[in-house]
């Protein structure tokens, strides 16, 4: 039983010695010279004028999430689009139900602003 499982060990403890190896001659080869600048936190040519914790505008968010809940909802195409012939008019149908909910959805967020940006 347990003899099924050494491959999965031995492909684990392969890895982490080729990421131990790799680390290592990176340590021992890399430059190491520091400096002021690039110790400092921010390597963009300027101090920092603001605080690094400013909020952000709602709409950021509310973009990103419309953004993920519509690419999710089209990842539902790829397996039905694949298995179509064998779901039949009762599947296409379904899921023409499925995308007009979406194409509602997306006019009411549409309608509402929601994918405006100033």
């Amino acid at each position: 039983m347990l003899t099924n499982y050494f491959p999965i060990l031995l492909f684990i403890l392969v890895g982490l010695a080729l990421g131990t190896v790799a680390i290592g001659v990176g340590k021992v080869l890399a430059p190491n010279k520091p400096d002021a600048q690039k110790l400092s936190p921010y390597e963009c040519g300027f101090e920092p004028f603001e605080d690094s914790r400013m909020k952000f505008d709602v709409r950021y968010y509310l973009v990103a999430i419309l953004f993920i809940i519509f690419d999710l909802e089209i990842a539902f195409l790829f397996p039905w689009a694949i298995v179509l012939d064998k779901i039949g008019v009762f599947g296409f149908w379904a899921m023409m139900v499925f995308l007009g909910i979406l194409v509602i959805g997306f006019i009411y967020e549409w309608k509402k602003g929601a994918l405006e940006w100033e």
